[in-house]
């Protein structure tokens, strides 16, 4: 554990709550995570060319309020880690059951697809978001389970391609 400290930034991460970030989403998050192995920027692309599952849970924008109801709105694009399925909005503290079926049957469709893979799960640094999709594939009883905080931000700052990426139906 001395090591980690040790580490950039580190020192500063606050601790591992007991239960979902429930808010301000956009913060500093934890060092690790009960349950999932935290991996760096390095070791996610070593998972991802020997074919792991990413899961990008970055949320999608809901259309404006205020816009007139003819007007046209489109969703601003994504780019993520190519060949990730995004599960866009379920990394929110308190899921509805909806969301939560679309998570859990989503997850399994891609473990029956690939079998035995890890599961990483990502979307910004400094974005609770992965972290609480993270754990609660822990609670539902994932095994395998990755959580990759530097997201597309450490991925494309090292250098790494992202590709335009769709919400899963």
């Amino acid at each position: 554990m001395a090591l980690l400290a040790a580490e950039p930034g580190l020192a500063d991460a606050p601790p591992e709550p007991a239960g979902y970030r429930m808010g301000d989403y956009r913060a500093p998050t934890p060092a690790t995570l009960s349950g999932a192995l935290v991996v760096s920027v390095e070791e996610a692309a070593a998972l991802w060319r020997d074919g792991a599952i990413f899961i990008d849970v970055m949320p999608r924008p809901p259309r404006p309020a205020n816009l007139p109801p003819d007007t046209l709105w489109r969703s601003p694009p994504r780019d993520s880690v190519p060949g990730a399925v995004w599960l866009a909005n379920t990394g929110f503290g308190d899921l509805a059951p909806e969301s939560e079926a679309y998570f859990r049957s989503r997850l399994d469709a891609q473990l029956r697809a690939r079998p035995g893979r890890a599961v990483v799960f990502f979307c910004l640094r400094d974005c609770w978001m992965s972290w609480n999709a993270a754990k609660r594939a822990i609670a539902l009883g994932y095994r395998g389970v990755h959580w990759f905080p530097d997201g597309t931000d450490g991925w494309l700052r090292a250098g790494l391609p992202l590709a335009p990426i769709e919400p899963a139906p």
